[in-house]
């Protein structure tokens, strides 16, 4: 469950801008989801090689050049389908969390 929430962090990260690893961690950690650097690079080169994210190389001032992940039409798609299925694990778990209320009273 934590790989797929994983996933579905990422790309929402990447829904607003083409991000630097470093970046993506950074906003993770602010999210209080604390990722290490060897959790996400196998994960964004699995998310690549299934057509979900490209990268492009940029020249940086602060060192050697750096790989900046997007999101590809696929991985736009792929992430409406996990919108949907977040909102539907959401509807059932708060229902859940409803009802279990409920009896208590």
């Amino acid at each position: 469950m934590r790989k797929g929430y994983l996933e579905y962090c990422i790309l929402l990260i990447l829904k607003k801008r083409p991000a630097y690893v470093s970046d993506i961690l950074s906003e993770l950690k602010a999210a209080h989801l604390i990722v290490v650097e060897g959790t996400l690079y196998p994960l964004m080169t699995r998310l690549k090689n299934s057509g979900l994210l490209a990268y492009r190389w940029e020249e940086s001032t602060q060192g050697p050049p750096r790989k900046y992940y997007e999101m590809t039409p696929e991985g736009e798609a792929f992430l409406g389908e996990l919108d949907k299925a977040w909102a539907e694990i959401n509807t059932v778990v708060e229902h859940l969390k409803g009802e279990r209320g409920e009896s208590k009273k």
